[in-house]
């Protein structure tokens, strides 16, 4: 038990470390976490070896598992169904051409250029074909576009498109047996009553016992996602339509959706992240960085090419396409578990793994800082809400006004 400790608390301090440097850095804790990742794995393989960050270890395994498909789950729930229906067909459209025009693309330039296999080229194609909800979901709340219909159209396409990947990752990669059939069969059936039997338990628990709530969702993505893996399938998958279908369920309680994203980004997605970063191998991609931009240049090519003819139906102004576009070309959350997936099922070797997840990282970052310099759509930013700060003496005196 000290043993597991003192590794816990190692992990740990490489997550306040990336925490602290995404704070004075400006950018994206997620994104530092695998960069951190990298860097430390790197380091630590080379001078005290490969097996010192036990990074194959059961406890480590589990919790980056968790912190994958609670982070998925919260990704699903963050956009209300209301938005979704009022911009329908605009999200639809996008968030489609989003995700094929890259999927297919990128699968080309994998398998015609730089000589991949089949499945390693479509693997290629769905780890780089997705875009990043944590990084465009910061970037709106940041500028508060998030409030605005521009912003919210935004939010749906990055949700279609996740949920291309999140599908084409489980129908090439699934062995489809009977196992498959049942956990279809089972997930359908658990994500029809879903909604209404947790309104049940809200209504009759939730105010009564604590964190019921919690409790009640986990062990719903703990089943599904034990179901998914005894199909042979990723229990990630489940958990991004649990959230979808809740999502309406949790724009009704915003400070339990708080708690949940704390307890996720505080403690489980650490693991998951810089977990990926140590899987990571530098001296691959020192060593062939053609691949490195021939993957890069693809994904965002593909993704401008194909998305910037399609907003144009939808945004008149340059600057709103050029956001909209840019912004639509990231990606990191859905790319590192897709890379993480074909790695761990031996569908693409590890130079292979640190080359798509070092393009992840880097549409990440060079489309976001593009887009924020030079297209920022000033004029749809919204004025800052004046918060009206109320003393004890005030709240005291309007509470006795209100009694008489």
């Amino acid at each position: 038990m000290t043993e597991l400790f003192s590794h816990a608390t190692f992990w740990l301090a490489l997550a306040v470390l990336a925490t602290a440097l995404a704070y004075h850095l400006r950018v994206s804790m997620a994104l530092m976490e695998i960069c951190v990742g990298v860097v430390a794995g790197t380091i630590i393989e080379h001078y005290l070896g490969a097996n010192f960050l036990h990074t194959d270890s059961d406890w480590l395994r589990f919790l980056a598992a968790i912190g994958a498909v609670l982070l998925t789950f919260l990704a699903g729930a963050e956009l209300e169904p209301s938005h979704l229906k009022a911009k329908f067909k605009e999200i639809s459209f996008v968030g489609l051409v989003g995700f094929f025009a890259p999927f297919l693309g990128c699968t080309a330039i994998a398998y015609y250029l730089l000589g991949w296999d089949s499945k390693a080229s479509w693997l290629a194609g769905v780890a780089l074909s997705t875009t990043s909800m944590a990084v465009v979901y910061a970037v709106m709340l940041e500028t508060g576009l998030n409030r605005t219909e521009f912003g919210k159209g935004i939010l749906g396409a990055c949700f279609v498109n996740d949920l291309g990947t999140v599908v084409a990752l489980g129908l090439l990669f699934a062995p489809f047996t009977y196992k498959t059939i049942v956990f279809i069969g089972v997930t359908v059936a658990v994500l029809a009553v879903l909604p209404l039997f947790t309104k049940k338990v809200i209504h009759r628990y939730a105010f009564r016992t604590a964190a019921i709530r919690t409790k009640w969702v986990l062990l719903v993505l703990f089943g599904l996602g034990a179901l998914a893996l005894w199909s042979g399938s990723e229990a990630v998958l489940p958990a991004y339509l649990a959230g979808m279908v809740l999502a309406g369920t949790a724009s009704q309680d915003h400070l339990w959706v708080r708690r949940v994203r704390t307890l996720t980004i505080g403690l489980l997605t650490p693991f998951y992240f810089i977990r990926a970063g140590t899987l990571v191998s530098l001296p691959s991609i020192v060593i062939a960085p053609l691949a490195f931009f021939v993957l890069l240049g693809g994904k965002v090519a593909t993704k401008i090419f194909g998305l910037y003819p399609a907003i144009l139906g939808f945004r008149k102004d340059r600057k709103e396409r050029w956001y909209y576009t840019l912004l639509m070309s990231t990606g990191l959350t859905f790319g590192t578990i897709s890379a993480l997936y074909g790695f761990s099922h031996n569908i693409i070797d590890r130079a292979q793994y640190s080359f798509l997840v070092a393009v992840v990282i880097a549409s990440a970052v060079v489309p976001t800082m593009i887009a924020n310099f030079a297209f920022m759509p000033k004029h749809l930013i919204p004025e800052p809400v004046e918060v009206k700060v109320v003393t004890p003496e005030e709240a005291e005196e309007e509470e006795s006004i209100q009694d008489e």
